[in-house]
């Protein structure tokens, strides 16, 4: 992967993060976490001034996270392959199924979360983006063949997901 992939998925990930932080509800894993690390006080307040110096709109709080993290799985599933019965699957398709799938099991009510159309339409936009732009050119590679810095990160980044999980 490319230096310039690697900033802008960190870029990426660092905005979806500030976003879940102060955005979005406290209950969250990553927001849980920051709290026992920095004390409720601590984090309201610094929650409450960043809202008012910076307020952001239903879309931006709700799906432009998911949309930059489907962005950075995609670009770090595309040098991979998997095999699942004799199929070769490109893995660059697994994000967008992944996420099809994520919104299906809240639209059953299977799991947390609400069921939108512009998530959907969200994550089409970015898998779209980090599917035919930036593209290396490199020859595809099974993902279980060598386990290195690379591999790590396309499955961390699926993990990620977990970091946005509500807690009751």
């Amino acid at each position: 992967m490319m230096k310039k992939q690697y900033v802008l998925i960190g870029l990426s990930l660092l905005i979806s993060l500030f976003i879940y932080l102060f955005y979005r509800t406290e209950r969250t894993v990553v927001n849980e976490l920051v709290i026992r690390l920095i004390s409720v006080e601590t984090y309201m307040n610094l929650k409450t001034s960043i809202l008012r110096i910076l307020p952001l709109n239903d879309v931006a709080v709700y799906s432009l996270p998911e949309g930059l993290w489907m962005f950075c799985i995609t670009l770090t599933s595309k040098p991979y392959y998997i095999r699942l019965n004799g199929w070769r699957i490109d893995c660059v398709c697994i994000p967008l199924i992944f996420c099809l799938t994520l919104e299906m099991l809240q639209l059953l009510h299977v799991t947390n979360g609400r069921f939108d159309l512009m998530d959907i339409g969200i994550f089409v936009l970015f898998w779209l983006l980090g599917r035919f732009k930036l593209n290396e050119g490199v020859e595809k590679r099974h993902l279980w063949t060598q386990m290195n810095g690379k591999t790590w990160v396309c499955l961390s980044s699926y993990g990620i997901v977990y970091l946005a999980h509500v807690l009751k």
